[in-house]
């Protein structure tokens, strides 16, 4: 009886320990993505550009999410020529802005 504890204890700390291994290479994996996206950024947006970004996402990173995948995907594609200035930057937000709904609530 004292052995079946003691395994069943061995059991749940094998587990918990691959549990912890695994949640460890996770945030290791995503912090490398975020290294590369950063880098792909820096290299794709001019200064000013990169600022209008990050005002954008701390007002709203969701959608400051889809617009760095939109520049990372035409960057890795080949697409862009040259570095994105902040007016191009404003084009591009201009564009997908325009692809939302609109839905306005009126009060009776």
């Amino acid at each position: 009886m004292e052995g079946d504890l003691d395994e069943i204890r061995k059991r749940k700390l094998a587990e918990l320990q691959r549990g912890l291994q695994e949640q460890k290479i996770a945030e290791e994996q995503a912090a490398q993505i975020d290294v590369a996206k950063r880098q792909i950024l820096m290299s794709v947006l001019t200064p000013e550009a990169r600022n209008r970004l990050a005002n954008i996402k701390l007002a709203r990173p969701d959608f400051a999410a889809q617009i760095e995948n939109l520049l990372i995907q035409l960057a890795q594609s080949g697409q862009l020529a040259e570095k994105i200035g902040d007016k191009q930057l404003k084009e591009i937000l201009l564009k997908i802005q325009t692809k939302k709904r609109d839905i306005k609530i009126n009060k009776v």
